[in-house]
């Protein structure tokens, strides 16, 4: 599927193994007047349609319409696509003639399939994401142009101090004069960018999910920019039938290559989403004090459900031990950050179930089982 076209191809059951397995349809245009056209022709006759694309660029729209006229349509993850190590020759033709017939037979991974409210919320999420990114650029550029030119800050930077040293610095070439406003024009712009976006986030419109983003906050660490983050990222946490298959699908579990009795685990797979894989990690670094619960906590969970509190606690109870234990056992400080941040999924796998057990709320009947993003 394309912005402007999309590569049809039909693979009827009843079929597999014969010389009439995939039947190349054609190409239509990648508009809803086309699209429907094509459904209805092919839906003649009461054929059963299941439509299946890959996830890119062109987001849902596809497959809300499809769903909205009575079809199954599946959205796939490209990089769980089974392809053979051999093929150099990739077309549109040979790729829809594969999800075809790969489809047929069950082997695709859908993605989980956001509402268009949930899809607005994770698009000014992410928004905010690549504003904290080009904040974070644009002081490196000026942390480097006054390394360059010999000034050096060995104090916390960004503070009122930090700015007065900023005025006044002396610089040989007048030119640098006027490198160095637009540098600390670029981090203002950059750092009002993202104060725009998370004041937005602060006042979350209308969303289904919103009870769980207010009920991730009693854990320690997760603030409500972060609970918002990775409720956008992960959306319906309830799909996962066990909070093993949340760790897998951040990427948090270690890779492992064993044959025959040797077993080699080794980092972790850093698959699936890595906004909420970095978030967890920064929030795993909290429990590196002895477990409390502070006075902000205190007031954030007095509205909460008694197991919400519960699972809060019994969390920082075991985290802050097992961080214990794994520094006395001289393990590095970041594979530590890395297995508290997977047991910290677990709790946040729990308090999203017991949110929408209380709440009272059915998930969103998407399959079970490990979805890709």
């Amino acid at each position: 599927m394309h912005k402007d076209t999309i590569v049809v191809s039909l693979a009827k059951a009843g079929l597999r193994g014969t010389l009439q397995e995939v039947r190349e349809y054609g190409r239509v245009l990648n508009t809803p007047a086309a699209l429907k056209a094509m459904a209805t022709k092919l839906a003649a006759g009461g054929n059963e349609l299941r439509f299946c694309y890959e996830a890119g660029p062109c987001g849902y729209g596809v497959q809300r319409q499809l769903s909205g006229m009575g079809h199954q349509c599946a959205v796939v993850a490209p990089s769980l696509v089974p392809r053979k190590p051999g093929e150099r020759i990739k077309t549109d033709r040979r790729d829809a003639n594969n999800l075809a017939r790969l489809h047929r037979a069950g082997e695709l991974t859908p993605v989980w399939v956001p509402d268009q409210a949930h899809e607005a919320i994770r698009d000014l999420v992410r928004a905010r994401v690549a504003a904290v990114r080009s904040l974070r650029q644009a002081r490196q550029q000026l942390f480097g142009f006054l390394l360059r030119n010999g000034h050096h800050y060995h104090r916390t930077p960004w503070t009122a101090p930090y700015r007065r040293w900023l005025a006044s610095l002396k610089f040989e070439q007048a030119v640098h004069y006027t490198v160095l406003e637009d540098y600390i024009a670029a981090v203002e712009a950059a750092r009002e960018r993202r104060d725009r976006l998370e004041a937005q986030i602060i006042v979350l419109p209308e969303w289904s999910l919103a009870p769980v983003v207010e009920a991730l906050q009693a854990l320690r660490g997760i603030a409500l920019i972060a609970a918002a983050t990775l409720v956008a990222e992960l959306g319906d946490m309830t799909r996962f039938d066990n909070p093993r298959q949340l760790m897998a699908y951040i990427g948090l579990v270690p890779s492992e290559h064993s044959s025959g009795r040797s077993r080699r685990q080794g980092e972790i797979t850093k698959a699936g989403n890595a906004t909420a894989r970095r978030m967890l990690i920064e929030a795993a670094w909290s429990y590196r004090f002895p477990a409390r619960i502070s006075q902000q906590q205190l007031l954030q969970q007095a509205h909460l459900a008694k197991p919400i509190r519960d699972i809060a606690w019994k969390a920082q109870e075991r985290l802050c031990r097992r961080r214990r234990k794994l520094i006395r056992a001289g393990k590095p400080k970041n594979v530590v950050a890395a297995a508290i941040a997977r047991e910290l999924a677990g709790f946040v796998w729990a308090i999203a179930t017991e949110t929408n057990s209380v709440g009272g709320r059915k998930g969103s009947g998407s399959p079970a089982g490990v979805f890709a993003s």
